[in-house]
């Protein structure tokens, strides 16, 4: 028996409303005790834990590992060694692969491939139609057979309103999730950053937050019409927190994520411009919080993209009402060379793994934003709640997924000492405060700081 005793830490169980200090025993690979020392067998592996933070393993559910089809960028291994890095113990990986994850097949070679090389529990999301092409849908129950924990065309959306209503039916019957990048493709119209003051300003194509909105009111009445629950991706506008808070009062089955680029950045950072930030918190932050951007640096180019001072603050209002009840990081790695181009040949996206936390934890809680319970249920509860996985607890008897954390921490993020493939990052050189110090998974520590 391998039994492993995390001591002195302060234990922090949303999903029990536990919060005190207290050591934490783990028995190969399940919880076994959560109490005093007294309570607690003798174990020879011994992780001091005072100062520092003990919560449930943390899980995001909006990953781009890359494969198949995309080593050159990410990998498996390479994607789930920066999740361990950021504190994570579980992520769900999209399927707008190279081939889509639309066959279970390909979910059957990921999981494989996961098992024998992921550093943290890999959980695959299959897409919605075939090829991630909008016009057929893909085989949804033999997707569910094969074990994925929801469907997505991640990357793209479902323009045909119709094709989501089968899309939702299915998946009700299934008991499935479906999550939605809300893009109206009409009105987005080959815009390239948000459509506003900042666009004009630069020359470049905009992308106006209507083509979310458009997307988001869509899907509540698809929503409220099948009851089949709709999560929608990497909110961004303040129209879709509206429509969403408006949504949930009425009991509709409809929910959303929130990123951290889209809470601590506006699109006056593709300009290069200090407006990119409200005052608030700046002041807790070790000078100088950043290096200066160059205009135009295509690692500020995400979809949906950067918006507007006004969208930031909307978005921050919806984490901290519970519109938007999940934190993710949309991880998305490019290779330099892609990234290294014209703004407009650029591709879409950014890593956000192993800044994702620490970027949380100072813009949300050292703010004042939100409480330390709040945050963390936003990366534990709520996504297992979502995908109805077995996570997100340290009740006893549970799978033994933890996270430790160091929430007073200050630290510089280096792109330099990543474990991704990939380095586009628009957060290198910022300094931060708090960060995972230690990832367990399955009851092994798979990384410590």
């Amino acid at each position: 028996m391998s039994l492993l005793l995390l001591k002195g830490g302060r234990v922090l169980d949303p999903s029990r409303g536990f919060d005190q200090v207290a050591d934490v025993l783990i028995s190969n690979d399940k919880i076994t005790a959560v109490g005093d020392a007294v309570a607690l067998a003798d174990a020879p592996q011994v992780l001091d834990c005072s100062g520092k933070v003990v919560c449930p393993g943390l899980i995001d559910l909006h990953v781009h590992l890359r494969e198949p089809g995309g080593s050159a960028k990410e990998t498996i291994a390479s994607g789930t060694a920066a999740a361990a890095r950021g504190g994570f113990t579980s992520v769900v990986c999209m399927p707008n692969t190279s081939p889509a994850i639309d066959n279970a097949a390909t979910v059957a070679w990921i999981r494989d491939k996961a098992e024998r090389e992921a550093a943290v529990n890999v959980f695959i999301a299959g897409a919605i139609t075939q090829g991630i092409a909008g016009e057929e849908l893909a085989p949804i129950g033999s997707l569910k057979q094969a074990a994925v924990v929801a469907i997505t065309d991640d990357g793209h959306c479902v323009q045909n309103n119709e094709l989501m209503r089968r899309a939702l039916e299915y998946a009700r019957m299934f008991d499935l999730p479906v999550m939605d990048h809300c893009q109206d493709y009409l009105a987005v119209s080959g815009g390239v950053m948000h459509e506003g003051y900042w666009s004009l300003n630069l020359g470049l194509k905009g992308w106006p937050a209507v083509g979310e909105d458009l997307i988001v009111a869509r899907n509540i009445q698809l929503a409220e019409l099948t009851g089949t629950h709709i999560h929608c991706q990497h909110v961004s506008s303040a129209g879709a927190v509206r429509l969403l808070r408006e949504a949930r009062a009425r009991g509709i089955p409809i929910s959303g994520e929130a990123c951290p680029h889209h809470f601590v950045l506006t699109d006056a950072a593709v300009a290069g411009s200090e407006q990119f930030w409200a005052a608030d918190g700046a002041a807790l932050l070790p000078q100088p919080r950043r290096p200066a951007w160059p205009a135009y640096d295509t690692n500020l180019k995400m979809n949906p993209p950067l918006r507007s001072a006004r969208d930031r603050e909307a978005v921050l209002e919806g984490l901290c009402d519970g519109t938007l009840d999940i934190l993710c990081s949309d991880h998305a790695p490019h290779s330099r060379h892609e990234k290294e181009v014209e703004f407009d040949s650029a591709p879409f996206g950014i890593t956000g793994l192993e800044t994702e936390v620490p970027l949380s934890l100072t813009y949300l809680y050292h703010t004042g934003r939100l409480d330390l319970a709040s945050l963390i249920k936003k990366f534990t509860v709520a996504p297992a709640r979502l995908l109805r996985l077995a996570k997100g607890t340290l009740a006893p008897g549970a799978d033994a997924d933890v996270t430790v954390l160091d929430i007073d921490r200050p630290w510089m993020y280096s792109a330099a000492e990543t474990a991704s493939k990939s380095v586009n990052s628009p957060f290198e050189g910022w300094a931060l405060r708090g960060c995972a110090t230690t990832t367990i998974v399955a009851g092994k520590i798979v990384w410590q700081a």
